[in-house]
């Protein structure tokens, strides 16, 4: 995945507010689910009425980012993700954000299994065991 940072995605410093590094590495998840078969729509409980196949939500349980160098307008990013499998109920995918091949930032989100009903802790959905498997046969990266 390539980003290209906007006016509206820096600060008053001119460089990228933090919290957009967050927002494009869930875009790039997406997208790798989205590579792989997985439609949003199957893996993300919805209660606006739109049909999903799954009663599992996967809340984020912890995230970080590192800066390296400042991020501008106008750089072009090429994100790079790696899923890891950390137990039967839960994950997490590190990013890499580099610029003309060199780190900038890093970001690391933590997922954990729960049921939407109940809200207790479970298994990982069959589609997400999928992509998590399919990834690792790519030696875990995936270059968006």
């Amino acid at each position: 995945m390539q980003r290209i940072v906007r006016f509206g995605d820096t600060d008053a410093a001119g460089v990228i507010h933090f919290h957009q590094l967050l927002r494009w590495s869930h875009e790039a998840w997406e997208e790798s689910l989205d590579r792989y078969g997985l439609k949003a729509v199957d893996v993300f409980p919805s209660s606006l009425g739109i049909s999903t196949s799954t009663s599992v939500a996967l809340p984020i349980v912890h995230c970080e980012a590192d800066f390296f160098l400042p991020i501008g307008i106008g750089d072009k990013l090429n994100v790079q993700l790696v899923p890891v499998r950390l137990n039967i109920g839960s994950f997490e995918v590190q990013f890499t954000f580099q610029r003309r091949e060199q780190n900038v930032a890093v970001a690391l989100v933590r997922h954990r299994s729960i049921d939407s009903d109940s809200r207790r802790l479970c298994d990982l959905p069959e589609g997400i065991d999928r992509w998590l498997e399919a990834s690792s046969l790519h030696r875990g990266v995936s270059a968006i």
